[in-house]
């Protein structure tokens, strides 16, 4: 049974120090588009554009209809989501028996809590949300308290509910369909049943509302569509589909009077409501079409399916029929092999068994392509209809290869499919199958004796002119790849067994094959290619062999579970690997050739570092892994698994962060280790509950919402993450002010000295009448120097001495003077940062006694100093301040004991703070030219 939803382990959301890969890091998955759960869209005033919000398991995304361009990912709920809704405010999921509210698809805003089933059917109305659960219950929620407006409670079996919808000018009524095949109108604000009709006896699978007012469409299981008139309860018209239930109804409302329905095997009819038949049909998906919706005055229908795809139909065919317009799919069955393909590890080359060969692109969506299906004859493929039966079809892919050499000149992949002799050949650049079908002369039809020989592994040359392929009879063939033509084959045959692997050297000098006895065979490439140079035997049978071209690195797995290097140039073994417990599926080398990826059937993923033998990372996830490959540049790894239609990255955290890899026994425990998700970051629901309960409201927002159309909510609270004053306390914290304000000070006397006029300033005629101002960045009058003490001292002229009107202290001095009571140094540092270099000496210039100051002030100043180190914020200021005091004082500082002893206080402060960052920066010193004399 496929997959066709993301899967993401419960607990496992936040990487920690238990569940988590020491190199791997959780990406993001590829390749899902949608699933059962109906669509919903919503157009937008303000770009002009309809969004569209699919459900792909226990996230949703956001797409464009204009281009199908995919807007941003939802976050994780809890468990799968089971019903989706949108209104002109809130996107709605349902999940775990719960109801989520999210803005702009991404902020959450409200959860509704007490369905005590999982809710199968949500319906906006207006400021209420209507929702319908598995027990059978219905529940009008208001939005905006998040509490219960109205509670009903039907009996399963007289009135399940399995549809409702809300006709328009029917006000507070919903329409609500059952299993047994009845309607009913109810009165939500009034909490009354205003009206049941009888219905078909047939389960209600669809209703929706036509453009005349009073009629709805009701669509039943056994295909039957029903028009009916609500207000005079009449049947205005009825129609049958044959071909199988009603799975979703639609009016089309840019003109023609066409009702389109859908079914459950993909078929999707339009009925002409006029002449009252059918005007047209079409087969829109391989599996039941769970959304069709007409967009509102224009020609389009869009539909969505299980079978991971969603489609734009426009209708502007001669007949009024409809044809593809726009398209975003995936794999319908499970990715079986992967490789990245090119140098720039950007695209991904996956096959699967849906028989199609697809192109993932790792940046955008947009760049996402289908090669098609593979056939015996794709001519005779092409002219039939794609959801027909096609008796070309032919088995799915289980292993390619391919090259860039000349993929603009000729075909670049080769394949091999699940029992069959035939392989295949691609073209990348032309984006389609190629002509050729490569069959030795032995197995084709005239001359073939063994049928049950099948294709069992194949490499391409890179030079991209030659595909080498290994058949089950134990043959080993060479073919061109441009022209198609045999052109080689080795031994007679090259084993006695099925050939498990063949690969070639970067040179084309050898070939590599080994097969189910064990035996590692090197043949010349040209020339007297039916003798073997060298063989190598192991102990089991070998299963599979991958090549890294550029180091000449071989890996062989064994049957055993055994992994073995094999140094191609010296042919020696000069690697073995121990650790998996089950068959391994798939190896990869890092681009640098210094670590191995294995996966097995035992579901762990294990990384060996091949310099020093050592295993030094393996995680367990849920599912097997059935193929895998590393970019180019290293920076991410792709997997498949077994049942899962998506294709996986995994970021490798060495690129961006400094992580000590250590010896890990191979047999030990690997940590459980959760699949990607579609989200781009991998919070869920309860990380954002408590992250809205830590902002303090639930409704706040960023001021710009993407999805806000006109007349919605405005701009709302802005959250935004305010970084702290100290990140760590070991650490030093730079003031972040301008140079000029700090390193200046050095400089000082040079600058004034340049700076000196050459003639003495000249005084104005009539200087005018000026407020004194405060010495500062910021200008401020001096009104206490202007209005005088008067009221500070209750209109007496007379200074009081305790008043500071007898100090000659400056202000910053005054400043010290308070801060020797409280210890509150910081309000000190504050006024220095406030002033200019030239008032900052003046400042420190004025603590001598000789200039008005004291020994004590001079103490303080040092205490401040020391605050500053302690701290270790603002310390280049520190630095500065305390460079500039030595300057002007010297040796004029011996003169006091108090001082002295500050000063030495403040140098053991000082060195031990320095002493914490000297350490890490030689430490990161030492690192870096390690690493440089390493390469």
């Amino acid at each position: 049974m496929t997959n066709t939803g993301q899967n993401v382990s419960k607990g496992t959301i936040n990487d920690g120090l238990i569940n988590s890969s020491v190199i791997f890091r959780r990406n993001r998955a590829l390749g899902y588009v949608s699933n059962k759960v109906p669509a919903a869209i919503r157009y937008v005033r303000r770009r002009k554009d309809t969004l569209i919000t699919t459900c792909i398991g226990r996230s949703f995304q956001v797409y464009t209809a204009s281009h199908f361009r995919l807007v941003h990912v939802g976050p994780v709920h809890p468990d799968e989501i089971t019903a989706l809704a949108m209104d002109r405010i809130h996107t709605y999921t349902a999940s775990n028996r719960c109801i989520y509210a999210w803005r702009a698809g991404k902020h959450q805003r409200h959860v509704f809590r007490g369905h005590t089933a999982n809710v199968h059917l949500l319906l906006p109305f207006g400021g209420h949300l209507i929702a319908v659960d598995e027990a059978n219950v219905l529940r009008v929620w208001d939005i905006a308290t998040e509490e219960v407006y109205l509670e009903l409670q039907f009996n399963a079996e007289e009135f399940l509910i399995t549809a409702l919808t809300h006709p328009p000018a029917y006000l507070n009524k919903i329409v609500l369909g059952s299993q047994q095949g009845m309607l009913k109108i109810w009165n939500i604000k009034e909490n009354r049943l205003v009206y049941t009709f009888a219905g078909e006896g047939s389960k209600v699978t669809s209703i929706q509302p036509s453009p005349a007012l009073d009629v709805v469409a009701v669509g039943h299981q056994d295909g039957t569509i029903v028009v009916l008139n609500l207000k005079f309860d009449e049947v205005l018209m009825k129609f049958k589909q044959d071909w199988g239930p009603v799975s979703q109804i639609t009016f089309r409302t840019d003109g023609p009077p066409i009702m389109v329905t859908a079914c459950t095997n993909g078929h999707v009819a339009f009925w002409n409501l006029e002449d009252r038949k059918i005007a047209g049909q079409l087969q829109a998906h391989e599996d039941i079409v769970s959304t069709a919706i007409c967009f509102h005055n224009e020609p389009l229908l869009f539909t969505t399916s299980p079978d991971n795809s969603m489609k734009l139909w426009i209708f502007d065919m001669p007949d009024n029929g409809a044809r593809m317009l726009r398209i975003r799919e995936g794999h319908t069955g499970p990715p079986l092999c992967i490789r990245y393909h090119g140098n720039s590890g950007t695209m991904i080359l996956s096959a699967g068994e849906d028989s199609a060969l697809r192109v993932f692109s790792t940046v955008t969506e947009s760049f996402n392509r289908s090669m098609g299906k593979a056939s015996y004859n794709r001519r005779v493929s092409k002219k039939k209809n794609r959801f027909e039966e096609d008796s070309q079809r032919m088995p799915p892919i289980i292993e390619f290869t391919s090259e860039t050499t000349r993929e603009r000149e000729w075909d670049n992949i080769a394949a091999i499919h699940e029992g069959i002799i035939q392989t295949t050949t691609w073209s990348f650049h032309k984006n389609r199958m190629g002509e050729h079908r490569l069959v030795p002369m032995q197995f084709q039809n005239k001359n073939r004796t063994d049928f049950n020989a099948i294709t069992t592994c194949v490499t391409l040359t890179h030079c991209c002119n030659f595909v080498i392929i290994g058949y089950s009879s134990g043959d080993l063939e060479r073919f061109n790849i441009q022209s198609g033509i045999h052109r080689a084959s080795y031994g007679a045959p090259a084993h006695k067994t099925a050939v498990r692997g063949v690969v070639s050297d970067i040179l084309n000098q050898f070939v590599i094959s080994g097969c189910g006895e064990g035996l590692l065979k090197f043949w010349p490439f040209k020339e007297k290619v039916s003798n073997y140079i060298k063989c190598l035997k192991f102990t089991e049978g070998i299963s599979l062999l991958r090549l890294h071209r550029e180091s000449a690195m071989l890996a062989v797995a064994l049957v055993n579970f055994s992994i073995h290097i094999v140094d191609v140039d010296t042919r020696v073994v000069v690697r073995k690997f121990e650790g998996h417990i089950a068959k391994i599926t798939d190896m990869t080398f890092s681009p640098d050739s210094r670590w191995l990826l294995t996966a097995s059937m035992d579901s762990t993923i294990k990384v060996w570092d091949i310099p020093s033998s050592y295993m030094i990372d393996h995680f367990k996830v849920d599912r097997p892994c059935v193929s895998l490959t590393m970019s180019p540049s290293g920076d991410f790894l792709a997997t498949a698994h077994v049942n899962y239609l998506g294709i996986y990255l995994w970021a490798n955290k060495m690129l961006f962060n400094q992580i000590t890899l250590r010896s890990i026994n191979p047999y030990s425990a690997p940590p459980f280790v959760g699949l990607p998700i579609s989200a781009s970051d991998e919070m869920d629901v309860a990380d954002l509950m408590e992250k809205t309960k830590l902002n303090g409201s639930a409704d706040s927002d960023d001021d710009d919402d993407e999805y806000m159309s006109d007349g919605e909510l405005g701009p709302e609270i802005n959250t935004a993450y305010e970084s702290p004053l100290q990140l760590d306390s070991e650490l030093i914290t730079l003031s972040g002010a301008a140079a000029s304000r700090w390193q200046n000070l050095l400089d000082l006397e040079i600058i004034k000295k340049r700076n000196k006029p050459k003639a003495p300033p000249k005084a104005p005629k009539q200087a005018p009448f000026f407020l004194p101002t405060v010495a500062g960045l910021d200008v401020k009058f001096d009104i206490g120097q202007t209005l005088g003490n008067a009221d500070d001292n209750d209109g007496s002229r007379v200074l009081q001495p305790g008043a500071g009107g007898l100090s000659t202290l400056t202000n910053f001095g005054k400043l010290l003077h308070e801060a020797a009571d409280g210890m509150q140094y910081e309000i000190c540092v504050d006024h220095l940062k406030q002033l200019g270099p030239s008032m900052i000496d003046f400042e420190i210039k004025s603590l001598h006694p000789t200039a008005g100051g004291s020994y004590r002030i001079m103490v303080e100043f040092l205490k401040t100093i020391e605050y500053m180190f302690e701290s270790r914020i603002n310390y280049e200021l520190a630095q500065a301040y305390l460079s500039v005091f030595l300057r002007v004082y010297g040796i004029d500082l011996l003169d006091s004991d108090e001082v002295i002893e500050a000063l030495e206080r403040v140098s053991e402060t000082q060195e031990k703070s320095w002493k914490v960052v000297e350490d890490k920066l030689l430490f990161g010193l030492g690192v870096v030219t390690a690493l440089r004399n390493f390469v």
